[in-house]
């Protein structure tokens, strides 16, 4: 990955052939294996993970310290949990993947989490990104289309201890109408274009981070704030390469 990391590979090829070169390296390790015979390591390798982030520019102790609590290699396929706390996205079944972790770091900074925020995520995928926000205080409600990911996802969470984490599988791009508004929203799948009931869904004071462009070439991750009259401004972060966000 390029040092403006692309969180995830949009192409189905690139994504095939990310997973078969991952599962090369990853070998057959079972999750059994790893887990009884090298605890440690996933703890002197997550805080490598998160200096790794922190030297790039991320800053926020909120972000740090959530990225420092949750394990990462839970978030993961058995056979790829050697590669957890490696600096790139992971594929986790369904032409979906696992953020890269300093972009999910730079996009949980970008939101500004503080205890009691309410977080609306547009993507679930395995919960990582869910967990982190609920590591920095946050109550997340976060919409999966994938049922299979959603469910799955919800137990993940339930079983790590974010049983706080509200979960639904159903379209993103409309929201979660009945919880809004929200403090800030995060978007973990690029959108052709900005939905508008996110940004109705947006308090006036607000902050969203999403990824927009085209699946088949890179996307802009964009901050969108909403001052406190309501109006509306968007700022370029960095380029980026998610997923298309899907529809129903």
């Amino acid at each position: 990955m390029s040092a403006r990391a692309c969180s995830s590979l949009s192409s189905p090829a690139h994504r095939i052939a990310l997973a078969t070169l991952i599962l090369t390296i990853a070998g057959c390790a079972s999750r059994d294996s790893v887990a009884t015979t090298q605890p440690s390591r996933y703890e002197a390798a997550r805080k490598r993970m998160v200096d790794l982030i922190a030297s790039r520019g991320v800053k926020d102790g909120a972000t740090l310290r959530a990225m420092r609590a949750v394990r990462r290699h839970e978030f993961v396929p058995a056979e790829l949990e050697s590669l957890a706390y490696e600096d790139h996205p992971l594929p986790i079944g369904f032409e979906q993947t696992i953020s890269q972790p300093y972009i999910v770091a730079y996009m949980t900074e970008a939101l500004r989490p503080k205890p009691g925020m309410k977080v609306l995520e547009v993507g679930t995928g395995s919960g990582y990104q869910a967990a982190v926000l609920a590591e920095a205080g946050c109550d997340v409600y976060t919409i999966e289309i994938s049922k299979e990911l959603a469910s799955s996802a919800s137990e993940r969470l339930g079983r790590l201890g974010y049983g706080r984490v509200r979960t639904r599988a159903g379209d993103g791009y409309k929201g979660w109408t009945e919880a809004a508004p929200f403090d800030a929203i995060i978007v973990t799948a690029a959108a052709d274009r900005i939905p508008p009931p996110l940004i109705e869904q947006l308090k006036p004071g607000g902050r969203m981070v999403i990824p927009e462009g085209e699946s088949d070439e890179v996307q802009k991750l964009i901050l969108i704030e909403k001052d406190r009259n309501g109006k509306v401004k968007s700022t370029e972060l960095l380029p980026v390469r998610f997923v298309p966000l899907l529809r129903e």
